[in-house]
């Protein structure tokens, strides 16, 4: 159910932090937090995007049809940006799929209001500027590590990408959403969970996963973890 945040606590959501207090106060009116539930689609390709999100400890998953049975994750967005940034660029329209992949809350405004606030200069624009070569850089990436690395190193990319924007090494996923997030069939997810769980970087059972060295596995993953993590200095 929507409610209202309270102006003297600072914003989870890493992008609206980057802003002057000023202008995120004024902002707040504008936006309603909101709770985002696992494998909600608040997006579908073709539909006009009326709401965009700032997700505090929740994850939106950016998927792409593959086959007519079948999608595959270019990207995700979350504590660090902006789920519907073609409404920024001035696209009412969806492209993607957008589903959450992480449960929990997210600061939504409508599409109409961000096109408003953003027509003029100020740092929200400033910022979201960053944020598109961000997440641009995040699906270029993905779409390279996809195709050229081991299963078991893109699948520690993943969880550690996914640790970061929801600000906890533990988090609910099932062996299906896992397949479609990482492009393999539910076999291939299953041998390199258990490759990282056998070497103690992970624990998964029962539909959670918890990251258990997390040094570790930011050594097992390939080197696309760190160049896509390198893009977030925008927020810095």
């Amino acid at each position: 159910m929507p409610t209202k945040t309270n102006p003297n606590l600072p914003p989870a959501n890493r992008l609206l932090a980057a802003l002057p207090v000023k202008e995120y106060r004024t902002l707040l009116p504008e936006m309603t937090e909101v709770t985002l539930t696992f494998g909600a689609t608040i997006y579908e390709p073709g539909n006009t995007i009326q709401h965009v999100y700032f997700p505090n400890n929740s994850i939106i998953s950016l998927l792409s049809k593959v086959t007519a049975h079948s999608t595959l994750e270019v990207g995700m967005v979350g504590n660090e940006g902006m789920a519907g940034l073609s409404v920024f660029m001035g696209i009412d329209k969806a492209s993607t799929r957008g589903i959450v992949q992480g449960e929990g809350s997210a600061m939504r405004m409508k599409s109409a209001t961000l096109r408003q606030l953003t027509n003029k200069p100020s740092s929200l624009r400033t910022l979201l500027h960053g944020y598109t070569h961000s997440l641009f850089t995040q699906i270029s990436q993905s779409s390279v590590c996809n195709r050229f690395h081991r299963t078991d190193t893109r699948l520690a990319r993943w969880l550690l990408m996914t640790g970061d924007r929801m600000g906890s090494n533990e988090f609910r996923l099932t062996q299906d959403f896992l397949s479609q997030m990482v492009g393999v069939r539910r076999e291939a997810i299953n041998k390199a969970a258990g490759a990282l769980q056998k070497h103690k970087l992970i624990n998964y059972r029962r539909g959670t996963i918890a990251i258990l060295n997390r040094p570790g596995l930011v050594a097992a993953s390939c080197s696309c973890y760190a160049f896509i993590k390198e893009t977030e200095n925008f927020l810095d």
